[in-house]
């Protein structure tokens, strides 16, 4: 889960007092917490995220990457025109690093006005030696690291204590709030019948599977066991279901239509025990397909999550049927973890009182301080 300190910076960049971060870790924080892909290298890679070497897109995953050095994955780029191998984006110990990520972070070492060097070590190059960059345009280092580091004799203030301390205090400062992080995962429902019967026949074979969005192999990582029941439908047994991939057969009327009751039992992660998600059957009749904005979806899963205070919530993401064999494909977004780096503002117990940016607290720095992002990424997240 993104710290106190990844959660503030986000603020501080949606403030334009933050203008780019550079990082050294692998753990995809950065881009969960909400930085913007233009606005962050990632100088080593990062463990989450698949590029395709033909076309450049990127995809950030909720899963692990199973290889490191940028070698090849199981996966392929999802774009018809392409189709390539995708590979890793974590560099192995003999692997220089990419100019993609590094001509950025250093162009924007050069004008910025302070470097913040935050929980670092400061002992490898060459990302090591970045900072320095700024000295010669006038700027100032800051270094906040629990030990020494070789650069402390360069920088304007050392502070040795923990980040997120010192990050907490600079943001009651500021008068910025930082707010809670919500998780939200995709998963993905497949109801599928093994033939098409006809019009004749009065059972239906069907496979409910319940997994990530990447694939039938992929795990969820955020669920532990899943309860199935079926709603108007006695004559079916409830079923548990405890190992990944998540699987049920069932024969049923094909006359009848019910709706399949799952309930997900979370891993104890935030205290929040489990998530029920209904889904409609009816065999004999076509359903239509149905697309939301993803983007939109997470926001409103995001409030949703602050205004109960608990994680648990569900929508819909998209809907569609794949024919021959038939299988009815529903893809939901759910609120799996929640946390709090601090209470509401006083006074505010509703989430329309909580600022939505910080812009309305701390005026934009952004009217002569000039910064270089990254080239726009083709970033896809599932």
């Amino acid at each position: 889960m993104p710290s106190i300190t990844h959660i503030a910076l986000v603020e501080l960049e949606k403030a334009g007092i933050l203008k780019f971060v550079i990082s050294q870790n692998v753990d995809s924080l950065h881009l969960r917490s909400g930085i913007p892909r233009e606005k962050l290298a990632e100088l080593h890679g990062n463990s989450f995220r698949e590029i395709c070497p033909s076309c450049g897109v990127e995809y950030l995953r909720d899963f692990e990457i199973e290889t490191i050095g940028m070698k090849k994955t199981p996966r392929r780029c999802s774009d018809v025109k392409c189709g390539s191998r995708l590979k890793d984006t974590v560099l192995d110990w003999e692997d220089a690093l990419p100019p993609v990520e590094m001509n950025p972070a250093e162009e924007n070492c050069r004008m910025a006005d302070v470097v913040l060097c935050l929980g670092t070590s400061l002992q490898i190059t060459p990302a090591c030696n970045l900072p320095l960059k700024s000295l010669r345009g006038g700027g100032k280092i800051v270094i906040v690291n629990l030990q020494q580091t070789p650069k402390d004799k360069k920088a304007s203030l050392v502070v040795h204590a923990p980040v997120d301390k010192v990050i907490a205090g600079v943001m009651r400062h500021l008068n910025l709030w930082i707010p809670p992080y919500v998780r939200v995962d995709l998963f993905q429902i497949n109801l599928d019948q093994y033939s098409r019967p006809s019009r004749s026949d009065k059972y239906v074979k069907w496979a409910l599977r319940v997994g990530s969005v990447h694939g039938p192999k992929a795990p969820l990582p955020f669920v532990q066991s899943i309860e199935v029941s079926f709603s108007d439908r006695p004559d079916l047994k409830t079923a548990i279901l405890n190992k990944q991939p998540f699987k049920l057969k069932r024969e049923t009327l094909k006359t009848r239509p019910f709706t399949i009751a799952l309930k997900l039992n979370f891993s104890d992660v935030c205290g929040c025990r489990c998530a029920n998600v209904d889904f409609p059957v009816n065999f004999q009749e076509e359903a239509d397909n149905i697309s939301h904005d993803k983007d939109t979806v997470v926001r409103k899963l995001r409030y949703a999550a602050i205004q109960s205070q608990c994680c648990g919530q569900v929508s819909l993401v998209e809907r569609k049927i794949r024919l021959t064999p038939r299988t009815d494909i529903f893809v939901g977004a759910i609120a799996t973890n929640i946390v709090w780096y601090c209470n509401f503002p006083e006074g505010s117990r509703f989430p329309e009182d909580i600022p939505k940016n910080n812009d309305h607290l701390v005026s934009k720095h952004n009217d002569s301080v000039s910064y270089t992002e990254m080239p726009p990424k083709k970033l896809k997240c599932y």
